[in-house]
């Protein structure tokens, strides 16, 4: 059987991004963070047996030149108030071809550097 045991993202500054989304997701950010590589947790204990998977943070100079192959899908209680918070805490609201419908079901949004995920209205 298998377990995941982290979700990879590269980025420009990994500590940066670390704490972005440890910020957006409420986690927390492991120790031993450096310039080249960081992650963060749902829970910080050594047995790490939530199921939450760590995304780990890792320095690269490549430039992201396209949309994500891979993004996370967020399921907030209230899609609108959660859009500004993360506004407040570095991302952006982006348009990669999404419908105008005003009823749409999810948000766009990147973080501070690009990454694109989206905020999900709430389940009824």
């Amino acid at each position: 059987m298998l377990k995941i045991q982290c979700i990879t993202i590269d980025c420009h500054n990994p500590i940066a991004l670390a704490q972005f989304w440890a910020q957006a997701l409420g986690w927390k950010v492991g120790d031993g963070a450096t310039d080249t590589e960081a992650y963060i947790e749902k829970n910080l204990s050594a047995a790490n047996v939530d199921g939450y998977p760590d995304l780990l943070f890792i320095k690269t100079p490549d430039a992201k030149i396209s949309k994500n192959r891979v993004h996370v899908d967020l399921r907030p209680a209230n899609q609108l108030e959660e859009v500004r918070r993360l506004e407040e805490i570095g991302a952006t609201q982006i348009e990669i071809g999404q419908s105008d419908d005003s009823d749409t079901t999810w948000i766009v949004m990147a973080d501070p550097e690009g990454n694109e995920f989206c905020v999900l209205k709430a389940l009824g």
